[in-house]
């Protein structure tokens, strides 16, 4: 249900090109969405496959399915680590040249935020640098999910932009947010295993009183940005999430020490997280038809 992340990230990258008037090519969004989503797919892949090597789906026994706590294919017999290597690698062998081809249609950038995104996604989990484990996680998710949204302006754009990167840098702030709530069930089995993610280093108060500032800056942002005139006032439809995640901060900051009460919280994040997407890209879709 992640993946959903990507295809907003993407939908909202869309939008931004179209509404500056660069046009819409149905069939090369299509093209970058899908290889965007199998892109998160191939991190996704990566990342169950070194926790289970590192010991830390194996040690969970308090993640909030299906929030938390990994996939557990590979806990639960139904694949094996040596099928989930194979699979991480087939897509990556399939992404490389069809990044390629999508770089020689639209341009060289799409190549190096390719690359980029790709590199994050295996540094995320994969040593030597397991960034989640160095409690850089959160930074390294903010970072893929601000690149979906420049590539898939710039699939349509064929330059980099300032608007695209104004809305990027919310959506961002939201997507590492979702990471750092969570983080909060699976804190002490992380703790046991070593991964010392942002919610095991910081602990729930200093963890919950981040990810309150990461949600209040992504939507401030969105108001400040557009008081400066970057994206115009119809992105203002991303607050449209700001209930959701002041729902979600309330429900952390009462259960942080209560982390099978989080449930609810988690759901309310991912809404938010989806919903500040969506609610950009639309205003941005309404612009566009206005043109």
């Amino acid at each position: 249900a992640f993946l959903l992340l990507t295809v907003v990230g993407c939908a909202l990258g869309t939008a931004t090109a179209a509404a500056c008037g660069c046009g819409l090519d149905p069939w090369l969004a299509l093209v970058a969405t899908a290889l965007a989503v199998l892109a998160h797919a191939a991190g996704n892949v990566l990342n169950d496959l070194h926790d289970a090597r590192n010991g830390a789906d194996a040690a969970n026994t308090e993640g909030i399915s299906p929030f938390t706590g990994g996939s557990r294919l590979i806990q639960n017999g139904r694949v094996s680590e040596r099928d989930t290597a194979d699979l991480a690698q087939g897509l990556l062998l399939f992404l490389v040249p069809a990044g390629l081809l999508l770089a020689v249609k639209t341009g060289g950038g799409v190549l190096l935020l390719g690359m980029a995104g790709l590199l994050l996604a295996w540094a995320y989990s994969a040593p030597p640098l397991k960034l989640m484990s160095r409690g850089l996680g959160e930074l390294a998710v903010a970072l893929v999910w601000f690149l979906v949204v420049i590539g898939a302006d710039y699939v349509q754009r064929r330059q980099f932009f300032v608007i695209p990167a104004s809305a990027a840098l919310g959506f961002a702030l939201m997507v590492a947010a979702l990471l750092l709530i969570n983080g909060f069930p699976d804190a002490r089995a992380d703790a046991r295993v070593g991964k010392r993610t942002l919610a095991v280093r910081l602990g729930p108060t200093g963890a919950a009183g981040l990810y309150a500032g990461l949600v209040v800056s992504a939507h401030a942002w969105l108001v400040l940005s557009v008081g400066l005139l970057i994206p115009p006032l119809e992105a203002l439809w991303g607050l449209v999430s700001l209930p959701f995640s002041l729902g979600a901060t309330w429900l952390l900051w009462r259960h942080r020490h209560q982390t099978e009460r989080l449930q609810p919280a988690l759901a309310l994040t991912v809404a938010a997280t989806l919903l500040h997407g969506l609610g950009m890209a639309a205003g941005f879709a309404l612009l566009a038809r206005l043109h």
